[in-house]
């Protein structure tokens, strides 16, 4: 179990506050057989690898956060795994005061809102569970590079607040930032040394564009067991019950 115990009781709160919109969000679903991913691959004829799910991407012109879903070919995906999304923040949302990474082929681009971060992957099983967060190499979201540090001021900025294409589906995908949040910012710290160690160790090759370096860091992950670990830290006693119900047998991704 996550060890939480170096965190605030006002961060703690806000994790398990961030749990029981999670909690809902799936609880309404299930009660139709849905799931998170269904409601945004639905409408769409067949699931297609590497297609974005919903079509264009899912971006708050308000908050300027970005998601969407996809599936690689099942010979690349871990065992269990259907598919996951990608999560990011453009400028116009971003913290006063954040620069890209100066590296070597740093480019403004035309639009100076398209300069943007990739904030975290999260893989999602059959079910339509989250299993796993990731953080990727550059050039697998053609993202413009930010420093962990920065990219972890980034990650309360990120905010889904409105209904299209699925109400649940962004308030969960928001809350799950939350949820998650201890694991996220390891995970980017973790990001950066990976990249270091890599270039360091293969100086021929430009690193940030290296096609050997796709994942950087990852880790397993349970909304159930992130709840319990938080009901520890906050009350010393661990959650009996499972957080999120059992999906319906006939459950399915399509």
């Amino acid at each position: 179990m996550t060890d939480l115990s170096g965190l605030s009781r006002e961060e703690l709160e806000e994790m398990a506050e961030a749990g029981r919109e999670i909690r809902t969000c799936q609880r309404v679903l299930a009660k139709t057989g849905d799931t998170v991913v269904g409601e945004l691959v639905r409408g769409h004829g067949t699931l297609y690898e590497w297609h974005h799910y919903p079509p264009g991407d899912v971006y708050d012109a308000e908050y300027h956060a970005q998601y969407y879903y996809h599936c690689h070919p099942e010979e690349e995906r871990l065992p269990g795994e259907h598919g996951h999304f990608h999560t990011f923040l453009r400028p116009h949302g971003m913290p006063d005061g954040l620069r890209p990474a100066p590296l070597p082929d740093l480019e403004s681009p035309p639009n100076d809102n398209d300069a943007l971060s990739h904030l975290i992957g999260i893989a999602m099983d059959v079910t339509g569970q989250p299993v796993r967060l990731f953080t990727t190499n550059r050039w697998v979201t053609g993202e413009t590079w930010y420093a962990a540090g920065d990219v972890v001021r980034m990650l309360d900025c990120f905010i889904i607040d409105h209904a299209r294409p699925s109400w649940p589906a962004n308030r969960w995908i928001t809350a799950l930032m939350r949820l998650f949040r201890p694991q996220i910012v390891t995970l980017l710290h973790e990001r950066d040394a990976a990249v270091g160690r890599w270039g360091a160790e293969r100086p021929d090759s430009y690193v940030y564009e290296d096609r050997e370096l796709e994942v950087a860091s990852q880790a397993a992950i349970s909304v159930e067991e992130q709840m319990a670990a938080i009901d520890l830290a906050l009350y010393g006693v661990r959650r009996r019950r499972p957080i999120l119900p059992e999906p319906p047998s006939f459950v399915g991704i399509p």
